[in-house]
């Protein structure tokens, strides 16, 4: 690839900023931006907190390039978390990081830096991009098989690929944090968020009992026989296919 100008979509951990150090080292012309997500003033250190910014603006001034940060609020709440919270009222069980990189990310923000004159937009997601006999490009898995990120990028499409970079994709996790490492970037060794990224302390009740008050009205648990077997909590407490923390005693397995 040619030298480019390519905007990195940076969240604060050790994968955007490697992402970010990489297409430096290569000689692009970079540009780190980060989403502002949530409206907290909480510091937990997930990629929607406050930190998050932060951490993103250090390694870019330990780089020597500028950094943005977009407020994403209005949009993350519209587009995410009121439909993460409606499905859960459903009895659904939604995966916010595909909405987010899907109707966000890969959508919004895309074009965003496009009209901004960048040819690429780069993420740290684990995950490749192959460009097929015909032309046409296909998501691959991440070579690090524990951190693939594909599956959250499936909705890509092949106009989006032909502007997206997925550098730490060629990259096992262990190689990610040696770079960092060698940069001497100082989210080298800050732990992976593990959670929603939004849920925060009080988990994802929280949010989801404030958007739709609903999804924890108690109710009666029925059997498909008809039979009323017991009492639950509320719908957005299940997920279809839940055996477990029924509070349903049975002589045999039964599901949700």
């Amino acid at each position: 690839m040619t030298v480019a100008r390519v905007f990195v979509a940076m969240s604060g951990g050790v994968d955007s900023s490697v992402a970010a150090a990489l297409l430096l080292e290569q000689g692009h012309d970079v540009t780190g931006v980060t989403m502002q997500l949530w409206p907290s003033s909480d510091d937990e250190g997930g990629c929607c907190s406050v930190s998050a910014v932060r951490d993103a603006r250090r390694v870019c001034d330990l780089l020597g390039i500028p950094h943005y940060s977009l407020n994403y609020r209005d949009t993350f709440e519209r587009e995410v978390v009121q439909p993460f919270a409606d499905d859960y009222a459903a009895g659904r069980t939604p995966n916010p990081c595909i909405v987010r990189n899907d109707r966000v990310k890969f959508s919004d923000l895309l074009a965003k830096v496009m009209a901004q004159g960048a040819e690429y937009l780069a993420t740290g997601h684990y995950a490749r991009i192959v460009t097929r006999e015909d032309g046409l490009r296909r998501l691959a898995r991440g070579l690090d098989p524990a951190k693939d990120q594909s599956y959250f990028l499936y909705r890509l499409t092949d106009a989006q690929m032909a502007h997206t970079l997925f550098p730490v994709g060629e990259l096992h996790k262990d190689d990610v944090r040696a770079i960092a490492g060698r940069f001497g970037l100082s989210v080298a060794e800050k732990p992976e968020s593990q959670d929603i990224c939004f849920a925060g302390a009080d988990g994802y009740g929280a949010v989801v009992g404030a958007r739709a008050p609903g999804a924890f009205t108690p109710g009666d648990i029925v059997h498909v026989d008809g039979r009323v077997v017991g009492r639950h909590v509320g719908l957005g407490r299940y997920t279809i296919g839940q055996r477990k923390a029924l509070c349903v005693a049975s002589p045999s397995p039964i599901y949700v």
